[in-house]
């Protein structure tokens, strides 16, 4: 017992353990397997009963050949067979898959060990082979792959598969068609070719496995971009190397509809602009500003929009409003627009410096808004009021919009209170596009005429005319000044209808005779003009340099109310003309109300007492006494003092007696046509000086 016995690899000779294989390949529980025996030399040398069934070969056909025979051709001619019997030399043993023959050529996929036998002494004593038929197994593997294969190919979803340096390995028709690549030219490309170039950046590929990445922008091959959700996973190939499978998840269409439905929110249907949900949102997220005054807002409402609804019809009155869109999409960069309801607009500025660039800005928007706009054969002229306001620190939105709008409400009432025209017969919206249609284009043409009518000095010359309107319709004949200037107030031309009376009296005059020995003053009375515009003094100079006449000849007439509510800065473009030679006369003095100090502080040289009081000089005492008052005032403050409204020799002898300058009146000429009043001043003269000026020159 306590003897050592051999063991059997040890005790048996080489052909000892040749025939122990030999009974283990007749084993019951090996028969699903071939097992042989070969020599050192790769011949067969024994041959079980799974061999024989599996191959179709006897033991009698195969013992003493080669193995090889059992190999497929292209094996045979590349030497893999002994190739293999080298591994399991070196090695001790070899594993391996592959198509193997059986007798009658058919194929069959198997699975073989190989194992080298030695003796004793470490030779090489031969081979043994198990293989095993796994057709069924690699058929069912097939049929998995091509199941696999046929679903890649058939999904929807775009899928691709990339190695770990994002080369396209693989990828599906869906993804190919989503990019609009053939799989080869795919296949040449990385994942970081395929990406749009707003995209957000970053590598395609997820860090880590199955995590979505938000939507990325891929780069169709035609430019277009396609936004995707993707899902990445990691996988191993059959060489071990790393790999990774990629859904890509086309979610354009969802982004799209959902900004669709954001723009929808704030955005206002007709016009494109922000509603006003999306104004104060955008609002919102500029508050509070950096520092006070960057931040402004434009409170804009069309004026006598309802006017173009009843005459033309509320589509073109949306066309109107479309049209003012597009205008206010014209300001500069750090300016956005947004349409509120019906008429009312309002625009958000940015990166301000201070109020003055605000003011600028208004005038800006307001002038985008003065502009004339064709309409089912009309054409309209469009005019806005403006407001606008900065925020600071504190500012809330309700409160910056307020107060805009109650800025708006200022500009509107101190635009439309200074016309004074008086209220014009009741016509239909449709007559009065008709007229503004009309009177637009004579104004765009210099056609409208002019009288004038003389003022009167002490010695009998004339030494002011004063233009005054006339305009003929091509249907209606003459209109009425009132008329006219109703229509021009309605249809926003009144500024332009000044400058086109302006240029015309002013090249009228530019030659007319002197009376007296001195020059005829030409006098033009402004109701829409004003000097609160910016470019008020512009105008009248060009007027003047383009007539050539000298600016000392120059009267500009304004309504007392209008020139008591003038701020600093339009006083001071009066002052600049006065300091020119322009004159400027207070029309209709005594209407106003105005204080001493508003008087004394006007830039004007002439003072023209209204009718209202002339009429009554002669009957009334209150009346004489007030003009005698007036009169007493312009001598003190050094003002020319004009009479209007004279018809009769006692209101002249009367005004004379107090101390007025000169006079206007029907006393001495109604209005004349240009030609009439050259010859009115020529026969004025011919009398000389002296002569008694209550009486009539015809």
């Amino acid at each position: 017992m306590g003897q050592h016995e051999p063991r059997a690899s040890e005790s048996l000779e080489p052909w000892a353990m040749r025939d122990g294989a030999t009974k283990m390949l007749t084993a019951e529980d090996m028969r699903d397997y071939a097992i042989y025996a070969l020599d050192a030399e790769g011949r067969v040398s024994s041959w079980n009963d799974g061999a024989a069934e599996l191959s179709g070969y006897s033991s009698d056909e195969v013992v003493g050949k080669s193995f090889a025979m059992f190999y497929i051709p292209e094996q045979i001619e590349t030497g893999y067979p002994h190739w293999a019997l080298e591994q399991a030399t070196e090695d001790g043993f070899f594993v391996d898959r592959g198509w193997r023959v059986r007798k009658d050529g058919s194929r069959f996929w198997a699975h073989v060990v190989i194992t080298a036998q030695r003796s004793r002494s470490g030779d090489l004593d031969g081979f043994i082979k198990i293989v095993r038929n796994e057709s069924a197994a690699e058929a069912r593997r097939e049929r998995s792959q091509r199941r696999f294969a046929d679903l890649f190919e058939l999904t929807p979803s775009a899928i691709a598969l990339l190695d770990d340096e994002g080369n396209f390995l693989d990828a599906n028709g869906a993804l190919c068609s989503m990019l609009g690549y053939r799989l080869p030219e795919l296949r040449e490309r990385t994942g970081e070719d395929v990406l749009h170039p707003a995209d957000p950046g970053g590598a395609l590929l997820a860090s880590t496995p199955l995590s979505p990445i938000p939507h990325r922008v891929l780069l169709r091959s035609d430019g277009e971009p396609v936004r995707c959700q993707l899902y990445s996973s990691a996988s191993v190939g059959d060489d071990g190397r790393r790999s990774w499978l990629v859904i890509f998840h086309d979610v354009t269409a969802q982004i799209r509809h959902a900004e669709l439905l954001q723009h929808q929110a704030t955005h206002d249907d007709l016009t494109g602009l922000l509603n006003r949900r999306g104004f104060e949102e955008r609002l919102d997220e500029l508050l509070p500003p950096e520092k006070p005054g960057q931040v402004g807002v434009l409170f804009c409402d069309l004026n006598k929009f309802k006017r173009v609804n009843d005459a033309l019809g509320h589509e073109a009155g949306d066309q109107l409003l479309r049209a003012v869109a597009r205008r206010l999409r014209e300001l500069p960069g750090n300016c956005e627009p947004a349409r509120f309801y019906g008429d009312e607009f309002a625009v958000i500025c940015t990166d301000l410096d201070g109020h003055e660039e605000l003011t600028a800005l208004t005038r800006r928007v307001a002038d985008l808004f003065r502009m004339n706009v064709p309409l089912r054969e009309r054409t309209v002229r469009v005019s806005a009021s403006v407001g606008a306001t900065s925020a600071d620190a504190d500012t809330k939105i309700s409160d910056l919009l307020r107060s805009a709008e109650a800025a708006m409400h200022d500009d509107r009432i101190k635009g439309c209170g200074q016309v004074g025209v008086p209220q014009a017969p009741e016509r239909s919206d449709r007559d009065q596009l008709a007229l503004e249609e009309h009177l637009r284009e004579d104004i765009a043409n210099d056609r409208v005429n002019l009288h004038y009518q003389p003022v009167v000095t002490n010695d009998g010359t004339v030494s002011i005319a004063e233009a005054l309107l006339r305009w003929r319709h091509p249907e209606l004949g003459a209109v009425p000044p009132n008329i006219v200037l109703d229509v021009a107030a309605e249809g926003g031309m009144l500024a332009d209808l000044d400058a086109c009376v302006l240029r015309t009296a002013l090249r009228e005059a530019a030659d007319w005779p002197t009376s007296g020995g001195k020059p005829v003053k030409v006098s033009v009375n402004l109701s829409g003009l004003r000097p609160e515009m910016p470019d008020f003094t512009d105008i009248v100079r060009t007027a003047i340099d383009d007539t050539g006449i000298a600016a000392d000849r120059v009267v500009l007439e304004m309504v007392e109310t209008v020139l008591a509510q003038l701020g600093p800065e339009p006083r001071q473009a009066m002052t600049s003309l006065v300091d020119e030679g322009v004159q400027f006369a207070v029309d209709d003095f005594g209407t106003g109300y105005s204080s001493l100090a508003r008087i004394k502080e006007m830039p004007t040289q002439i003072i023209k007492l209204d009718r209202m009081f002339v009429s009554g000089v002669g009957s009334d005492s209150d009346d004489l006494g007030i003009t005698r008052a007036v009169t007493e005032l312009a001598r003190t403050l050094g003002r020319y003092c004009i009479a209007e409204g004279i018809e009769t020799n006692p209101q002249h002898h009367l005004l004379r007696a107090v101390g007025v300058d000169a006079y206007q009146g029907y006393l001495f000429t109604h209005p004349l046509p240009a030609d009439e009043f050259r010859a009115y001043v020529e026969r004025a003269s011919e009398l000389g000086n002296g002569r008694s000026a209550g009486k009539r020159v015809r």
